[in-house]
């Protein structure tokens, strides 16, 4: 009895905040980073998904769940609603503890070490695996911009086999759809006792990720600058597709506004809402910001903001140029230019795709290292992958982890699966962040905060709410994510009762 006492004890050890916020303070990690910087961060993590790859699917509906159709921007309003709650509490938390970790550091200060890992488990579904879908849409992008060049590049560059741009998986898809056969199109390996497996790589997914873990270890100011490029031009081709597009919307195109109800409209919520972990990635930068006390809430809430604007904007001109049942879900924006005749900037927005999604990959992996950082400075990993660059003073070990585990998981992973696993975590998140304020309200009420949640408990309240009926709609129907969500919690549970309790106890020897 008294042993299980004591294990319920460790499981509930918080961290303080004051103790959290020394860690910061006497991090190696290097502090570049100001306001304008983060906000750079958030809408290259925001918009590029959510314009770029995800409208589609939440417009024409998959196999998982029922299309909004033109009702997107009452799709979108709840999801940003849903963010604004979080994005409130994300505002306070990260000006009152500004560490690496995100929601990982923010619920060890509030609900013990248990949680911690597990919240930290959970943004590894929200990061990693995002990372995968944005990695395997960037593909088709880039194909699909090399084939404006076949004129110029050899045939074998532009015409690349199947089975190099694919993981194998999709690979199945595609033969199955169109009837193919499967040895036809890929080969496959001949393993003992009759096993044969199939090879497929997605060379560019690989490719680009390995540039982006080069470029993050040289550090983050640099990889920032980078972005802000990459989100200059991005920036410019979402908003001239939404000002020549306007000029060829048609209302009727507007009607049936709702084709799948109320359905449609909670299922494009709960799709749309991948691209909304924006926010969350600028508060993993905590710790390499100048002034963050000042600069994470300016820079959350703007990302949130201008985000919403663009999304809402470009919906609206996409399902006024093709009817929402014409839509392409792979590459939206640009098969609407084609619809209305304008295939040179078909191919423009291809290019403003690549920059877009390229740095979301950035972002998402530089959000993954930051939380493996921090779990690992905590013992939960091992403490050697807890090393800073002498020279770049970054954490490199970790860097290389996080890309290495991305580029194994695309050789296998779908695309729209990953896609919907993020959204659990993202909810997840979201939903623990809210609670962590609510705590610290009682735990902590003295502690200077820069930026304070209005209307609390309410707003923080509404936060949990509207995360939990986005995630009861998926769970619903049923959805094959679902299912996986919960088996990835399991795993996360096994991992901690296997090694991470134990490393954290024999810490508490060695101190």
């Amino acid at each position: 009895m008294n042993n299980l006492k004591i294990i319920f004890k460790n499981l509930i050890k918080c961290k303080s905040p004051q103790e959290l916020i020394d860690e910061g303070v006497n991090s190696e990690l290097k502090k570049t980073l100001n306001a304008f910087d983060l906000i750079i961060l958030g809408i290259g993590a925001v918009v590029g998904t959510g314009i770029f790859t995800i409208i589609g699917s939440a417009i024409v509906g998959s196999s998982d769940g029922a299309g909004a159709g033109t009702a997107i921007v009452i799709s979108m309003l709840l999801a940003a609603i849903a963010s604004v709650f979080s994005a409130l509490s994300y505002s306070e938390i990260a000006a009152m503890i500004p560490v690496a970790g995100s929601a990982y550091t923010y619920t060890y200060a509030t609900m013990g070490e248990f949680m911690a890992w597990m919240v930290g488990w959970i943004l590894m579904l929200e990061y990693a695996i995002g990372n995968i879908t944005v990695a395997s849409a960037w593909t088709g992008y880039f194909v699909q911009f090399l084939k404006g060049f076949k004129h110029i590049l050899p045939a074998f560059v532009i015409n690349c086999p199947l089975w190099l741009r694919n993981d194998y998986r999709t690979m199945y898809e595609l033969c199955n759809k169109y009837g193919w056969d499967v040895h036809d199109k890929m080969p496959f390996l001949h393993l003992p006792f009759g096993i044969d497996l199939p090879l497929a790589i997605n060379i560019p997914a690989i490719a680009i990720v390995l540039i982006l873990t080069l470029l993050l270890i040289r550090g983050v100011k640099e990889s920032t600058k980078v972005a802000t490029i990459m989100v200059g031009v991005n920036m410019f081709i979402i908003l001239s597709f939404i000002i020549m597009g306007s000029f060829y919307v048609k209302p009727e195109n507007w009607i049936p506004f709702a084709p799948n109800g109320l359905e449609g409209i909670f299922s494009g919520a709960f799709i749309i809402f991948f691209a909304y972990i924006g926010f969350d990635a600028i508060s993993t930068a905590a710790e390499e910001t100048k002034n963050p006390q000042r600069d994470l809430p300016i820079a959350i809430m703007g990302t949130l903001l201008i985000c919403t604007i663009l999304y809402v904007c470009a919906a609206l001109v996409l399902t006024g140029i093709v009817p929402f049942n014409f839509i392409d879900t792979q590459a939206p924006l640009a098969h609407a230019m084609r619809f209305i005749g304008k295939n040179w900037y078909a191919g423009l927005l291809s290019v403003g795709a690549l920059c877009a999604l390229t740095s979301v990959l950035l972002i998402y992996q530089l959000g993954t290292t930051r939380i493996l950082w921090a779990m690992s400075r905590d013992r939960f990993l091992p403490k050697s992958l807890n090393v800073v660059h002498k020279k770049f003073k970054t954490p490199h070990v970790m860097t290389w982890l996080s890309g290495l585990v991305v580029i194994v998981c695309a050789l296998f992973m779908d695309l729209n699966l990953s896609a919907e696993l993020c959204n659990f975590g993202t909810f997840t998140s979201f939903i623990i962040i809210c609670i962590a304020v609510l705590i610290l309200r009682k735990t902590e009420p003295d502690r200077p905060r820069p930026f304070k949640v209005p209307f609390c408990p309410w707003f923080p309240i509404l936060g949990i709410l509207t995360c939990l009926a986005l995630m009861y709609c998926k769970f619903s129907a049923k959805a094959t994510s679902a299912l996986y969500f919960i088996i990835w919690l399991i795993i996360g549970i096994l991992i901690y009762a296997a090694y991470s309790y134990k490393s954290k106890r024999n810490e508490e020897v060695e101190s």
